[in-house]
């Protein structure tokens, strides 16, 4: 099947390289050229496993293109609508800015028969708006949510836990078909596919991901109780985890959650409720947002605390950027603001991070970068690990670092390390919500 991407961004991107690899013919349109050309050379523009293999290949094969001409998107059966929806920059609301646009530019190119599908997650009642429109050219809009997590994406658009399509009108059923056609090899793995109306399928989107924002801030709820009881909320976890109604996943307590998704979608989700005069069933959500913001606040408090109560002038050595690992994703990355609000403090920062240092440069230019773990750590103060990439969590060990400093503070951000193992190497070791 001929199939178009209406913006190649995160999200447009991976999906264009993967339908390709599954056997459909892809084209990757989006307005900025510099983007369009490294695509084009089957290059990623962003870290992503798993990407730039399905890129070239696709390119390679002949089946994967990108332009920048709205043009090269006529005589696409299906078009997916992949672009961002950034928090409103005076308020919390989602900017649907650039999905308007996508429509609009989209709308000459369409033919009847047509289905515009669209992944981006927008604020429940947008498809509804936007359906108006693309049915006015005998094309048919449908809702396909998107479900990716950053470093897992490839493998999270051709194998899906699950497919969700909300329809509405007179070509719902054909609709739905031909989306069950593009997705064939997972449908054939037994994949489940929801058909809905199109509200349902927005709200899916939004309400999966205040779920998993509510239950990072309910551990770190419990570990700010943990903090004033000496109770361990590691172990916390693992017990209520085993009660398979709540389940361990997402019980990680630490300096909290971040990235392109999670923040800005429950910040949106709680402004369109408000919207619809229901401000008060999602209210929690504000509180939600305030929990994983103060873990930051806290973090740096450890710090501090643990260098006698100043951090003025003293080299902390942080250990990530990106807001998770797996990721170059700087987007309101607590690892980031963590550096950030220690330099302010008058610290000597130095950061380190796989994948994120370039990213984190342009933001951040005040802070000093370096690619090696060692020399940041190298007669650090104090040492802080905050995104759990395997280079900090799992293969440095606190003999190792007590070689490359006299500084014996470890700030356990995620609560990765062992600290038995880090207190025996004669280090003070200080997780989130531990003894």
């Amino acid at each position: 099947m001929k199939l178009s991407v209406i913006g190649c961004g995160y999200l447009g991107a991976v999906h264009a390289a993967a339908m390709a690899s599954i056997g459909h013919e892809v084209v990757g349109i989006d307005v900025d050229a510099r983007k369009i050309e490294v695509l084009s050379k089957g290059e990623a523009p962003f870290f992503e496993p798993g990407l730039p293999e399905i890129l070239s290949e696709g390119i390679a094969s002949g089946r994967l293109t990108f332009t920048t001409d709205m043009a090269a998107a006529s005589g696409a059966k299906v078009h997916f609508i992949g672009v961002g929806t950034p928090q409103q920059k005076d308020g919390y609301a989602a900017d649907l800015t650039y999905v308007n646009a996508a429509v609009d530019g989209l709308l000459p190119y369409l033919s009847p028969g047509d289905i515009v599908a669209g992944k981006s997650t927008v604020p429940v009642g947008t498809a509804a708006e936007l359906a108006v429109r693309v049915e006015a050219t005998g094309a048919t809009l449908v809702w396909n949510p998107e479900f990716l997590r950053e470093g897992f994406a490839v493998q999270d658009t051709i194998d899906p836990d699950r497919l969700v399509v909300g329809v509405s009108g007179d070509g719902a059923d054909g609709a739905a078909e031909v989306l069950r056609e593009v997705y064939a090899p997972a449908v054939a793995k037994g994949t489940p596919f929801i058909v809905t109306d199109l509200a349902t399928a927005e709200l899916v989107k939004v309400a999966a991901n205040a779920f998993l924002a509510t239950k990072i801030s309910f551990i770190n709820a419990m570990a700010e109780i943990a903090e004033v009881t000496g109770a361990d909320v590691t172990q916390l976890a693992d017990a209520i985890g085993h009660d398979v109604r709540i389940g361990r996943r997402f019980l990680g307590a630490g300096i909290g959650f971040g990235g392109g998704c999670l923040p800005k979608d429950i910040r949106a989700f709680s402004a369109r409720a408000e919207e619809l005069g229901r401000g008060e069933s999602v209210a929690f959500l504000r509180e939600v947002d305030e929990i994983n913001l103060r873990r930051r606040d806290r973090a740096v408090q450890l710090v501090v605390d643990g260098l006698g109560g100043s951090a003025f002038n003293k080299k902390i050595a942080v250990l990530g950027a990106a807001f998770k690992p797996h990721s170059d994703d700087i987007r309101d990355s607590p690892a980031l603001d963590v550096a950030v609000r220690l330099h302010g403090l008058g610290a000597r920062v130095t950061v380190t991070d796989p994948a994120a240092i370039d990213n984190a440069r342009r933001v951040h230019p005040q802070l000093t970068y370096e690619a090696s773990r060692d020399e940041t750590i190298r007669d650090a103060d104090a040492v802080i690990l905050v995104t759990e990439w395997d280079e900090y969590r799992r293969d440095l060990t606190p003999e190792h670092a007590s070689s490359l400093t006299g500084g014996r503070l470890v700030v356990d951000g995620r609560n990765g390390l062992d600290a038995a193992a880090w207190r025996a190497a004669g280090w003070r070791y200080h997780g989130m919500g531990r003894p």
